[in-house]
């Protein structure tokens, strides 16, 4: 698959992700679904910080800045309540990771790299974690959004 297929595939697959961005409110970032300690806000956070390790750590992006918080604590400090900032934060991943995705040539998409989190894989199997990353918590934020209270 070219460079440009993968580029492809990641936008389209975020928009899960993204079109929520467009509506969520700053009431939202607050609601949780019980038992689930996560509120929207967290979640969206996440995303952003797990984007930009995977730029860093996967990809390669060494100007990359990131203070994975939500991967730190593990669980939500009720921080994550400022829907301007979250949105910064997550259009700076974006960018951060697109910036290197572009810069991949085919041969870079099958090299391997090793993490703690999940073990040995191809740059292109560990692309396909990112992508499912933000595509199962954007899952997590419309049911949140749609059915949790704060």
């Amino acid at each position: 698959m070219e460079n440009n297929a993968f580029l492809t595939l990641w936008i389209e697959a975020r928009t899960r992700f993204t079109n929520q961005l467009s509506v969520v409110t700053e009431t939202d970032l607050l609601k949780k679904l019980p038992p689930s300690v996560n509120s929207v806000g967290f979640l969206i956070r996440h995303i952003g910080e797990v984007e930009l390790l995977f730029a860093k750590n996967v990809f390669g992006a060494t100007d990359v800045k990131v203070v994975a918080k939500t991967v730190i604590e593990k669980r939500d400090t009720g921080e994550w309540t400022n829907l301007q900032e979250l949105k910064e934060y997550v259009d700076y991943a974006f960018e951060s990771l697109k910036s290197i995705l572009e810069k991949q040539t085919d041969a870079d998409w099958k090299t391997t790299i090793t993490t703690n989190e999940f073990g040995t894989k191809t740059k292109a199997e560990a692309f396909g974690r990112i992508v499912s990353h933000t595509a199962y918590h954007a899952g997590q934020m419309a049911i949140i959004i749609k059915y949790g209270t704060h």
